[in-house]
């Protein structure tokens, strides 16, 4: 059965309760990487891996080890651009499947907004997480957890 991995350190505590949930409900292997303490309910499916600080080192981790037909949970563009490479499936916290098809877009947008906060311009970060988000979210895992089983 294919793995969840998670980029936990930015990811909501909401969207890792669902996630712990659906994880115990399915029988689903789910490891959050991040490189701090991440709180993990005691359980057989879900387990944290701690790696080293430093700029990227736990997404690293993740594209190392992640593996075809595997869901990353990740609000990083350019990583789940990287697993998206090897076949995994990348959701956003929000409940966006990134894809083949939306992935260059979505990059090219945060390269845009990047060049725009360097140059001084104040762009906002994104609204809370909302009930609908969270639905969207539980919802999509629900439609990965579907599929996975049936491979």
């Amino acid at each position: 059965m294919p793995k969840i991995w998670v980029d936990a350190d930015a990811c909501p505590t909401v969207i890792k309760e669902i996630l712990f949930r659906a994880a115990e409900r399915t029988e689903t292997e789910m490891i959050l990487v991040a490189n701090q303490y991440v709180r993990v309910p005691p359980s057989k499916f879900s387990r944290a891996v701690q790696v080293s600080s430093g700029f990227d080192v736990a997404d690293n981790e993740i594209v190392r080890q992640c593996e075809a037909g595997d869901l990353v949970i990740t609000a990083d563009i350019p990583l789940a651009s990287e697993v998206i490479d090897k076949d995994a499936t990348a959701l956003n916290p929000r409940g966006e499947k990134y894809s083949k098809a939306n992935i260059r877009a979505r990059l090219n947008m945060r390269d845009f907004m990047e060049t725009m906060r360097s140059s001084g311009v104040h762009t906002g970060g994104p609204p809370p997480l909302g009930q609908q988000e969270r639905k969207a979210f539980a919802d999509q895992l629900d439609r990965w957890l579907v599929r996975a089983r049936k491979t």
